[in-house]
């Protein structure tokens, strides 16, 4: 059989209308049945961000029922203006985060010299990271230079900033590290 271009493409577009054509008797009564059964039905849908890199994509979590919390699904929110429902590997198995048995909870500590960590409260750690920072700027602080120009600050602390942080909350931490009169702020998007 000798079948031209021509003829190629009137065979292909006959066979594409005799598909559709035949896809308008489908039942969908047995899939709408099935979609009714599933357990993201009487989920609670939250939106958020994803919090890996700085993207900062837009996510669907669904918890479960009866208030237990705990993330059955997680999906891009085509709602949003920066993935559009879309989601890398990642922000795809953030659920990860929170269903993970060996997630920590608490904050650990290792005394110096130790080889044991030990759980301690989050006041503790909060109050001994305050004291420590404070420490550390009180002993390293110049207030004026070799050249006697005012200066306030400390070069013995530095911050690194994370790429999941959005522009309002890297404005809040700017401000703070320098209220402390930290020199050395970094931001992780930039190494």
């Amino acid at each position: 059989m000798n079948v031209t271009r021509r003829d190629f493409f009137k065979i292909t577009g006959a066979s594409a209308a005799g598909v559709a054509v035949m896809g308008l008797g489908l039942d969908l009564k047995p899939f709408k049945s099935h979609a009714q059964t599933l357990k993201l039905r009487f989920a609670k849908e939250t939106t958020s961000i994803c919090c890996y890199c700085a993207v900062g994509c837009g996510l669907i979590c669904s918890t479960g029922e009866a208030g237990a919390g705990k993330i059955i699904n997680i999906e891009g929110d085509p709602d949003h203006p920066v993935n559009e429902g879309a989601l890398c590997a990642k922000g795809a198995a953030l659920s990860q985060l929170t269903n993970n048995d060996s997630r920590l909870t608490t904050p650990m500590y290792r005394a110096p010299y130790s080889t044991k960590w030990q759980k301690v409260s989050w006041d503790w750690a909060l109050w001994t990271i305050a004291k420590r920072v404070k420490k550390s700027r009180d002993a390293s602080f110049e207030h004026k230079n070799a050249k006697g120009q005012v200066v306030n600050r400390t070069t013995a602390i530095a911050n690194v900033g994370s790429s999941a942080l959005d522009n309002e909350e890297c404005w809040l931490i700017q401000a703070l590290m320098r209220s402390l009169g930290l020199v050395y702020i970094e931001h992780q998007a930039r190494i």
